[in-house]
């Protein structure tokens, strides 16, 4: 679970604005700090069923909004895609 501290961090990186929390950019870069820290969980607790559930479903989460991004505006995809560090 991230902290509100992380969180914050997270959304100025990603945000297009100052008042922006709910972008897809946003929204993509808290699924992407979520999804590496529940996967270091996972790495620790191989048996952890219900969290692995969770997991894909924030990286369909994420897919979903990355697909969003580039299907509209190709250019801020290009540029997410660059800063979370995600492989085409």
């Amino acid at each position: 679970m991230l902290t509100k501290r992380v969180k914050t961090g997270v959304i100025k990186n990603a945000a297009i604005h100052d008042m922006d929390t709910g972008s897809a950019e946003v929204q993509a870069a808290i699924l992407t700090r979520k999804i590496e820290d529940l996967t270091s969980h996972l790495k620790k607790n191989l048996k952890d069923f219900h969290s692995r559930r969770g997991l894909l479903q924030m990286v369909a989460d994420r897919r979903a909004h990355l697909r969003y991004l580039e299907k509209n505006d190709k250019r801020r995809y290009n540029a997410l895609i660059k800063k979370l560090g995600l492989k085409k």
